[in-house]
């Protein structure tokens, strides 16, 4: 990871920037107007902490990975989920991708094994399962089920073998008549970006194309139903995981080229944007009553997965429009992790290789559950 930000940070010194800087001049010359100035994003790559995935592997046994944490240590009686699971299946996937990280690929088929055994006979899939392997319910929120298939997708367009492609090919396929189900946003936000990974190494498949098309349909039309005048956005409040909305809507754009899709990702993107920083630091949405439409952001309680969502929105677009602005935003939003934030505190434990669960308003929520490691390590693995 530091060799691969060392070599991105060659193109943004002299004499590289300053070519940079000289056509920019050179644009603005020509169109009579003033140059403006341009400052490239600076990421520190020394004051990042090295991968280490020593207290993913403690939360993990041979079934799955432990849902939640007492401090740093697994708490046994809350047992598993397939929401986390499916999170670290893409953290892994993403590791061993970037790093070759061999813990990591020694995790892959544990938490695939995991989400076969979550999955019901008709496709769907179960959410949580206790410490002693019995199921904790009959079926899985939508949520789960979105995360869930967009780990399958990204494994089938990323897998280190065919073995594991192939695996998660089958669960993949045999959820896809649930997809036509779905009822809330999130669930469709997180099967498209899964669909749209499956879409990357199957561009002529005409069914989950036609899927994704109308899941992507179905947020823009909630797009277009709660947007007015200066409020941009796909619902009357915003909540948890928003960013993933806008996100979707850009992996949609990616493999379809829609260009509406594109248009309400970035018009959403920017009014998120207006509330979500300051002093330099990123603000995410808090959980304490949520911002509703017209009102403020509650600020606390701010958690994890937010963060992350933030991180993958903004690596996304700067990918599709390669505006700095997004990359600079991008290291803005990793920073919350590492004490950029508006406590100052850092939620990554250089000691234990977690992350606090949430920041409160004056304080850290010390537990080091799955979730927010996690989403800490994806964050980290996506800068």
């Amino acid at each position: 990871l530091k060799q691969n930000a060392y070599q991105y940070g060659l193109n943004l010194r002299w004499p590289a920037i300053g070519n940079v800087y000289l056509n920019v001049l050179n644009d603005a010359l020509l169109a009579g107007q003033k140059p403006q100035r341009i400052v490239p994003p600076i990421i520190d790559v020394e004051s990042m902490p090295a991968l280490n995935l020593n207290h993913i592997s403690l939360l993990t046994d041979d079934t799955g990975i432990i849902q939640h944490a007492r401090f740093g240590i697994p708490n046994l009686k809350e047992g598993y989920c397939i929401d986390d699971n499916a999170r670290a299946l893409i953290m892994a996937l993403m590791a061993f991708e970037q790093d070759k990280n061999q813990k990591a690929l020694n995790l892959i088929p544990v938490y695939l094994s995991f989400i076969q055994y979550m999955q019901c006979e008709d496709g769907n899939f179960r959410n949580f399962l206790s410490f002693n392997r019995n199921y904790l319910d009959e079926v899985g929120s939508e949520d789960s089920f979105g995360r869930t298939i967009w780990s399958l997708g990204y494994l089938i367009s990323v897998a280190p073998n065919n073995s594991y492609r192939e695996f998660g090919r089958e669960l993949f396929s045999h959820s896809v008549t649930h997809f036509k189900n779905l009822k809330y946003l999130r669930g469709k936000a997180n099967t498209i970006i899964g669909v749209a990974n499956f879409l990357k190494v199957h561009q002529g498949d005409e069914l989950l194309i036609t899927e994704i098309n109308a899941l992507a349909k179905s947020l823009i039309a909630s797009y277009h139903n709660n947007n007015d005048g200066d409020w941009h956005w796909f619902e009357d409040i915003l909540t948890y995981d928003n960013a993933i909305l806008p996100l979707a809507l850009l992996h949609h754009y990616e493999v379809t080229g829609n260009l509406e899709s594109f248009s309400v990702a970035m018009e959403s993107i920017e009014f998120l944007n207006s509330f979500s920083f300051e002093n330099g630091y990123l603000n995410p949405v808090g959980n304490a009553g949520w911002m509703k439409k017209h009102g403020k952001n509650p600020i606390y309680d701010q958690q994890a997965i937010e963060t992350m969502a933030m991180v993958l929105l903004y690596a996304k677009t700067f990918e599709i429009t390669k505006d700095i602005k997004y990359l600079n935003l991008m290291h803005i939003s990793y920073e919350w992790f590492l004490g950029k934030n508006s406590l100052h505190i850092p939620l990554y434990d250089f000691e234990t290789h977690g992350c606090a669960d949430g920041l409160q308003f004056n304080s850290v929520n010390r537990n080091q559950g799955a979730e927010s490691t996690l989403a800490y390590f994806i964050s980290h693995l996506a800068v």
